[in-house]
């Protein structure tokens, strides 16, 4: 089948294939692959009903941007009338009474949304393993975790279940398993796309992103998806740019990047090596390319955990047992009641992760942690903004390492394991937009991802960048 949506359009322009045909494709790679435990449900009949209206619509020529389009959404992303539970017990039976506006947009272009995909519980995870319906796993490995927290979504597009998948990214959710599986995965500057229907972990990193097989499905996905919304104050008010529009125009670019990511410790040996290979492709390309400082590196990951464990200690506090969800079976008195729904409802990293925030909520630390991060958090911002008055683009790995075995970590490992996100938090941390490419495999056939980050709302810019690396990177490959 066609791993981009420009084929998939021309098939169907030329009536070579139908979107009935696609989606029966789709279900079918869905049937054959259920051991990857991508798809919690799949919605068979809706979205063939969808298809042949779609049918229809192509042959009137009255068809929207995405006619065709097959879309898998992570399981925190609202649909109406549909089952939503982010990947959680705490949300058993809720059914969601709207859908997400990037749903709704994307719906209305005539998208086809054929199910609802596996996750991290409430997106808290690098690996998919923190889901209640178990791990999704990665298609290029028996035993791999595909990353997270949108896992099971990067899994859905790699392994040919869906042409895009709509993830959420608060510190890599969906670079990080992008690189992993072997995709692309863009986060967009933070507010340019609503966050309405789409459930909060930490709301000041929370965005929308997208996983695709190239550069070109995600921007033109994300030129529908975004702008403004009167169901989210904090979203742009900017205008769209057509972001499908590819500058195709190689312009010689200034690049910058750290040392401290090519120096860290927990670089894998072929990652660095990856990255280097970029670097020297790059310069021989006419790039100018080098490398800088970047001092507040290390204070990065512990201000992104404060923050968003902090925001998500408020958020989670909703899920109560008393609205919607799971309840409690045991009879006991209502303070009681909450409490043991809670402990009952919540995975062991979503109750880690309410009781860390909690505590640097509190009143007793509330100035030595949180404040502290919130001034640091604002010196990473302004020393960010400053390298990208000087450069184009930030490039650096998107993981410090290939993909692990599931199970690798355990309640011991958690600081190994909080630091897959090592180098994709700078981004939510500053809100600014990133991407994720495949820029090759290690030796033992592993995907490799490269990041490269932007000035806000410079979208059009990265992909532009992106697009011309891929072709790069092609040329190469095919030497």
């Amino acid at each position: 089948m066609y791993s981009n949506y420009k084929a998939t359009r021309e098939a169907l322009e030329k009536g070579t294939t139908n979107c009935e045909a696609l989606v029966n494709h789709y279900l079918e790679r869905i049937q054959h692959q259920k051991h990857l435990n991508a798809f919690l449900e799949t919605y068979d009949a809706e979205a063939l009903q969808k298809a042949r209206e779609i049918d229809q619509k192509i042959k009137a020529g009255n068809a929207g941007k995405l006619a065709g389009m097959v879309i898998g959404l992570k399981d925190v992303i609202c649909y109406k009338d549909h089952r939503l539970q982010a990947a959680s017990k705490i949300l058993d039976g809720f059914v969601s009474k709207f859908s997400a506006t990037a749903v709704e947009k994307a719906l209305a272009e005539d998208a086809i949304i054929i199910g609802r995909q596996n996750c991290d519980e409430f997106a808290m995870g690098s690996s998919n393993e923190n889901s209640s319906f178990g791990p999704a796993v990665n298609p290029h490995g028996k035993n791999l975790v595909p990353g997270g927290s949108s896992g099971a979504s990067a899994v859905a597009v790699a392994a040919g279940m869906c042409l895009v998948s709509l993830g959420s990214d608060t510190g890599g959710s969906v670079r990080q398993p992008a690189a992993f599986c072997g995709v692309v995965g863009t986060k967009p500057t933070y507010s340019r796309i609503s966050r309405h229907g789409l459930i909060a972990y930490a709301s000041s990193f929370d965005t929308i992103g997208i996983l695709s097989n190239n550069t070109e499905d995600a921007a033109l996905v994300l030129e529908v998806i975004a702008g403004k919304d009167e169901y989210d104050a904090t979203v742009s008010q900017r205008e769209v740019p057509n972001f499908s529009n590819i500058d195709s125009t190689q312009k010689k670019r200034k690049i910058g990047f750290s040392k401290e990511s090519m120096e860290s410790e927990g670089l894998h040996p072929e990652i660095k090596n990856s990255m280097e290979n970029t670097i020297e492709m790059l310069k021989a390309a006419g790039h100018e390319v080098t490398q800088f400082d970047f001092p507040l590196s290390n204070y990065i990951l512990p201000t992104y955990y404060i923050l968003t464990t902090a925001e998500a200690s408020t958020n989670l506090s909703r899920f109560d047992g008393v609205r919607y969800g799971y309840r409690t079976e045991q009879k006991v008195a209502l303070e009681e009641m909450y409490k043991k729904s809670r402990s009952e409802g919540f995975g062991e990293e979503v109750k880690r992760r309410i009781m860390l925030g909690t505590f640097v909520l509190s009143a007793s630390y509330y100035d030595a942690y949180f404040t502290q991060a919130q001034k640091v958090r604002t010196l990473i911002k302004n020393q960010t903004s400053s390298l990208l008055n000087n450069y184009d683009f930030i490039i650096m790995p998107t993981t410090p390492s290939p993909a692990f075995e599931i199970g690798k970590y355990g309640d011991d490992d958690l600081v190994d394991y909080y630091l897959a996100d090592l180098f994709t938090v700078q981004a939510n941390v500053t809100g600014i937009p990133a991407m994720s490419i495949p820029v090759g495999k290690s030796k033992d056939g592993l995907p490799i991802g490269i990041q490269i980050m932007t000035n806000s709302f410079e979208e059009e810019k990265m992909f532009a960048f992106a697009a011309s690396m891929e072709k790069m990177l092609a040329a190469t490959t095919v030497e």
